[in-house]
């Protein structure tokens, strides 16, 4: 009798550790998949104040990597629109400056999500937790303006004296880095099926989103007064105020630009079930 009540409790006992070991094998090969919807918006040297004017909608693609219930790292693929117009700002001097531009804006990047509580899909009790994000990112911009009914893109146009000796070292990139640092909270709809909502701001390693971020160089640079030419009307369109002079302001330097995402993302988790072997007397994966 003793015998048979040792092996019903080995028996138990290998149960138990089966089921553990299979449910830890789970949790941590679990994987999502799923795509984001929302909006986003600029803030920088035309946009100093965070007005929000100018939203515009943002999509992306997401695939998830579950490690615990606490830590997950996501990458992310998104696409959106930003832009903004002095014309909208109460500022007197950005009224004058009369500067705007558009960009389309992609991001491809990695984050890691670190929930405040317990969160498995399908479990009771761990259904919900709010979360912090923080990643890296990298990002094509390319600012461009209308002028006269016609596009025209205003990196290569050098408005702030990049084609220039003088000035060369403000050439920028379209190609640039982000730190998307943001807080969500996520729930699980039926197992599997998850729903998340999340707002992040990117802070930016350039200042040249908008085009605009040091001083004016003067109509010298552009063919001078009298030049017709595009480059030397888009760099200073103040209308006659004489603000376009060399060294005056044309933007702030000392702070990078940023532009924030929210998005409502449902993704789907999959997870694989790898019980363990059992093989004279040691549990094998």
């Amino acid at each position: 009798m003793r015998k048979l009540i040792k092996r019903a409790g080995l028996v138990c006992g290998v149960s138990v550790g089966s089921l553990l070991h299979c449910q830890a094998q789970n949790f941590y090969t679990a994987q999502e998949y799923g795509v984001a919807a929302g909006a986003a918006h600029y803030f920088g040297d035309l946009n100093p104040n965070y007005g929000f004017k100018h939203i515009r909608p943002a999509f992306g693609l997401l695939f998830k990597q579950h490690f615990n219930p606490y830590i997950s790292v996501i990458s992310f693929l998104n696409g959106t629109q930003v832009g903004y117009d002095d014309a909208w700002s109460n500022n007197a001097f950005q009224k004058i400056r009369n500067l705007n531009f558009q960009s389309y804006i992609i991001e491809l990047g990695v984050a890691g999500e670190f929930n405040f509580f317990w969160f498995d899909t399908g479990r009771k009790g761990k259904r919900f937790t709010p979360y912090l994000t923080l990643g890296v990112a990298g990002f094509y911009s390319n600012p461009y303006t209308t002028l006269d009914g016609r596009r025209y893109a205003l990196r290569p146009l050098g408005t702030e004296g990049q084609h220039t000796e003088a000035y060369k070292k403000r050439k920028y990139s379209n190609l640039n880095v982000s730190f998307p640092v943001g807080v969500g909270f996520k729930t699980w709809i039926v197992p599997g099926v998850n729903l998340a909502v999340e707002i992040a701001n990117r802070f930016t390693t350039t200042d040249y989103m908008d085009d605009v971020s040091q001083t004016y160089v003067g109509k010298q640079h552009f063919g001078g007064e009298r030049s017709t030419t595009a480059a030397n009307r888009l760099q200073d369109r103040s209308a006659g105020q004489l603000l376009g002079v060399k060294d005056q302001q044309r933007g702030d330097k000392i702070s990078f630009d940023q532009y924030l995402i929210a998005q409502v993302k449902i993704s789907f988790q999959l997870k694989t079930y790898k019980c363990p072997k059992y093989n004279q007397g040691l549990w094998e994966p």
